[in-house]
């Protein structure tokens, strides 16, 4: 079986693909498992100190699986709650590194995927990336990014928006809101995430690490909301309103969600 997750080194920067280009790297259990161990994997090593965060094939990531979210539904709460603690987990790792991750997004950013984006400390992204949450319209709701940082990033009121309208928006659009650092052409993005990188190894390693767990200070302190959203989509996925929203996506219609 192809790996979910590509490791690359080179000198002083490893580089981390999501690897399900045939599903737009949807987040399935083995992919988060893979690349939490891909990211401790980088940790680990003395030597690196950037970690860049990529997408194979036409997206940066869709979100979660689809068809393993709808086996959920019909599942046990533990097995819900096993997979949201494994999502968390991914979250975390990513926050937790003392290495800056810069997320380099082309492509559809969206749902999971866009809350992994929002716990990478920086990002770059194509001129043809979208971002958007997709939560309330397919069955879901962000619990592990949107609710701690991207009112932080936007403002309380966007954030909203996002997560309630469930719209998609241009890479020019989400830069000009704070959501994401910088566009570029798509034939200039790995150039210039790369000097983003070379530029971070030239400061002080220990500078780098202790900026970053200041700047995870709020974060940390909202950890908990993080933990109630486990139970809330623990308790959301198990209903009939949840399983009508994915189903409803799979079968590319409009849902028809009962009060």
């Amino acid at each position: 079986m192809e790996s979910t997750v590509i490791y690359e080194v080179k000198e002083e920067i490893c580089t981390v693909t999501l690897n399900r280009p045939d599903v737009f790297n949807a987040l399935n259990l083995q992919l988060v498992r893979d690349l939490v161990s891909a990211l401790r994997r980088a940790e680990s090593d003395p030597k690196l100190r950037v970690v860049i965060l990529k997408g194979a094939g036409k997206a940066w990531c869709a979100g979660g699986d689809l068809e393993e979210l709808l086996k959920l539904t019909e599942g046990s709460a533990a097995d819900r709650r096993a997979y949201l603690l494994d999502f968390k987990a991914m979250i975390d790792t990513v926050r937790g590194i003392s290495k800056p991750v810069i997320a380099a997004v082309h492509g559809a950013c969206v749902g999971g995927g866009n809350e992994l984006n929002i716990a990478c400390d920086l990002t770059i992204a194509s001129e043809k990336a979208k971002f958007g949450q997709a939560g309330p319209r397919v069955g879901s709701m962000p619990a592990f990014g949107v609710p701690q940082n991207l009112q932080i990033l936007v403002g309380e009121k966007r954030s909203r928006e996002i997560t309630y309208l469930c719209r998609l928006y241009t890479a020019q659009e989400a830069e000009a809101m704070g959501w994401i650092n910088k566009v570029v052409p798509p034939e200039e993005l790995d150039t210039e995430t790369e000097k983003w990188a070379n530029e971070i190894v030239k400061k002080s390693p220990t500078a780098i690490t202790l900026a970053k767990k200041m700047h995870n200070v709020y974060y940390d302190l909202l950890s908990s909301s993080a933990e109630i959203g486990v139970e809330m989509l623990t308790f959301f996925w198990g209903t009939e309103e949840a399983r009508e929203g994915m189903l409803a996506f799979k079968e590319k219609r409009e849902p028809v969600f009962k009060p």
